[in-house]
C-alpha cells in the first residue's frame, strides 16, 4: 500500500480511544471504528498491512526503534506519536502499547491504545525535530 504525501494540516483528535492490534511483525490484525475515522482508512484497506502506513515523515525512526525494543521485551511503551492520515493530513496522539500473549505467555502480537494528547508535549515535538534532522544528516 502506498503512503500518501504529507500535507501540513492537522486534524485534531476529538476524543475517544483509537485501538489497533498487530501481529509480532507489526501487521494490522484489528482496528476499531475510531481508528478508521481518524486515519481515514477502512478496515479492509489496512488489515494485513504494516502499521507503519500511519508513520508521518516527521517522526524519527529512532523513536520507533526504542518502541520496538521495549515491546519485544513484553514491556509497556507510552509516548507521543504524529500519525499520517490517508488524506495526507496529520494528528497527534499519546499511545500506550502492550504485548498480547497466548496461554503459554508467549507474545503473539501487540495492542495499541491512543488517546488525545495532553497538550504539554512541545518538548517532545522539539526532540523529534532534532532527532529527524540528525537522521537526515547521516549518509
Amino acid at each position: 500500500m502506498k503512503r500518501p504525501e504529507a500535507i501540513d494540516e492537522e486534524v485534531y483528535f476529538d476524543g475517544g480511544c483509537l485501538i489497533s492490534e498487530t501481529d509480532t511483525s507489526g501487521k494490522l490484525t484489528y482496528v476499531n471504528r475510531k481508528f478508521c475515522e481518524m486515519s481515514g482508512y477502512s478496515k479492509e484497506e489496512v488489515l494485513g498491512h504494516s502499521h507503519s502506513i500511519l508513520r508521518h515523515p516527521d517522526m524519527p525512526r529512532v523513536a520507533f526503534e526504542g518502541l520496538w525494543k521495549t515491546i519485544k521485551k513484553g514491556e509497556k511503551w507510552s509516548g507521543y506519536v504524529k500519525n499520517l492520515r490517508k488524506d495526507g493530513k496529520f494528528y497527534w496522539v499519546i499511545v500506550d502499547i502492550i504485548a498480547k500473549r497466548d496461554e503459554q505467555d508467549a507474545i503473539i502480537g501487540y495492542i495499541a491504545s491512543r488517546k488525545v494528547p495532553d497538550g504539554k508535549f512541545e518538548s517532545t515535538k522539539e526532540l523529534y525535530k532534532k532527532l529527524l534532522a540528525e537522521e537526515n544528516q547521516t549518509p
